[in-house]
């Protein structure tokens, strides 16, 4: 039986349906992206399978017929699927590595899994029947740049959508790479405007949020990390401890509407004015989808269910994007509580009880060896878990300041420039201006994040 292998027969249904339609509509395929990999891609990944660009043969239609109709109507898995899957296998096609990367994803069966793993094993010529096989298939279509198949975000999200409820809205078509898209193993927070005492299943952001005085903030100790941010004077502390369970606070300061994600996965927490938009769009109330980018968190808008580019505050789909939505950022600066209330002795900082009880910090510990979710190829300049401070030059190009030497330049006195941007020590961190003293919207990130999400990267010190 299908379901006995770990995934109920109208989930199996359902995706199969789609598959189908999708995989024998293949027409004239070209591969995205037929530049040579780098050294460094090909030391840790090997070389690209080759990636066919004709329709499936007549044989391979039948075998995807077999493997994910078949199964379903016949209610059986048995001999017929097995050298179907062998046949689809040997295609050697890994454009379907894709589709067996997000079936792999929501199952559990160990069998279910061995069998998917073999298969994209063939389609990619490298064995994938590792721990964590999912992780491990995504990471390499990732770094080798394997396309889409025609009609692939159908497929994608005939998945998603059947398996976990409230995505309907999500997935649309957009300036999003449905391909890099994975689920970061909670639901969606789709919960109303201001309701965060709500309990779901989801992690819940946290909107108008009460704020104490430093003075009253008993419960934080200096040494406690806390996310900075400052707008026409007035200073609030969004704690760490809070924000890895929230990870999204819908706040007014100084007199401006903000959205500020966090990502604990990439370190890196960001602050978005949410007003002063074009005529006619409503703020955006920002919320957790449950879904990742490259182990970056998605967003979307409660509004609309336009989804935003967490990292870049880009509108990607929806009615947001169509009216080319892109949030300014302010800084964020990231620091110790002591620092932070020494030197904005009035700020604000929010109160305990939206940490939920979560103490202490757990960041550090859960993705010590590496991240836990697949990000593909990182650009080797820096380890992948090196902070760093992001900020946007005039011209547009983004650099990167590694924090440690940064820290220390700063601290003896030096200065710190890249074309019209400065960095300035605030409150025990670091913050990006122009020589004028504006703020440039700088926050810290993990390399692996800001280089993934800024490829052509300026880095300093070079």
């Amino acid at each position: 039986m299908a379901a006995a292998l770990g995934v109920p027969s109208r989930i199996l249904f359902a995706v199969s349906f789609w598959a189908v339609l999708c995989l024998l509509a293949f027409q004239d395929v070209m591969a995205q992206d037929a530049s040579p990999l780098p050294d460094y891609v090909i030391a840790a990944y090997g070389e690209r399978p080759p990636i066919p660009d004709g329709p499936l043969s007549e044989d391979l239609k039948t075998a995807v017929q077999v493997a994910f109709v078949d199964s379903i109507t016949l209610s059986a898995w048995g001999r017929d699927q097995m050298d179907a899957l062998a046949t689809i296998g040997a295609s050697k096609d890994p454009r379907l590595g894709w589709i067996i990367s997000d079936l792999m994803r929501f199952v559990t069966s160990p069998q279910l899994n061995a069998i998917l793993a073999t298969t994209a094993s063939d389609l990619v010529g490298k064995d994938m029947r590792q721990q964590n096989a999912w992780g491990v298939l995504t990471e390499h279509l990732m770094a080798w740049n394997i396309p889409a198949p025609p009609g692939y975000l159908e497929v994608k999200r005939t998945i998603f959508t059947t398996i976990i409820p409230g995505w309907d809205k999500i997935f649309v078509e957009g300036d999003i790479d449905w391909r890099l898209v994975s689920w970061g193993g909670v639901l969606i927070d789709n919960r109303p405007h201001d309701k965060t005492d709500d309990l779901c299943n989801c992690i819940p952001a946290a909107d108008n949020p009460e704020v104490i005085s430093a003075a009253e903030a008993t419960w934080l100790k200096d040494d406690d990390i806390v996310f900075g941010i400052t707008v026409n004077g007035q200073s609030r502390a969004y704690p760490r401890r809070i924000m890895e369970v929230r990870e999204m606070v819908n706040d007014t300061l100084g007199g401006r509407d903000l959205g500020i994600p966090y990502c604990t996965l990439c370190g890196s927490a960001q602050a978005y004015f949410t007003d002063r938009l074009p005529e006619g769009v409503e703020r955006p109330i920002l919320r957790t989808s449950g879904l990742l980018i490259r182990s970056n968190k998605v967003m979307y808008d409660l509004n609309t269910y336009s989804v935003f580019d967490t990292f870049l505050g880009h509108a990607v789909t929806g009615p947001l994007a169509d009216k080319n939505v892109k949030l300014e950022q302010a800084s964020v600066v990231t620091t110790d509580w002591g620092r932070w209330k020494r030197d904005h002795p009035e700020t604000t900082v929010l109160k305990e009880q939206y940490a939920l009880g979560r103490d202490p910090d757990f960041r550090n510990t859960r993705d010590a060896d590496g991240p836990i979710f697949p990000i593909g190829d990182v650009d080797p300049r820096l380890p992948v878990h090196e902070d760093v401070i992001g900020a946007i030059t005039a011209s547009g190009k983004p650099v990167a300041f590694q924090r440690s030497k940064a820290l220390v330049a700063l601290r003896n006195g030096d200065e710190i420039a890249f074309a019209n941007v400065r960095l300035k020590l605030d409150g025990g961190g670091i913050r990006a201006v122009d020589a004028n003293g504006a703020d440039l919207g700088s926050h810290q990130a993990f390399w692996f994040a800001w280089s993934q999400f800024h490829p052509e990267t300026a880095l300093w010190p070079e």
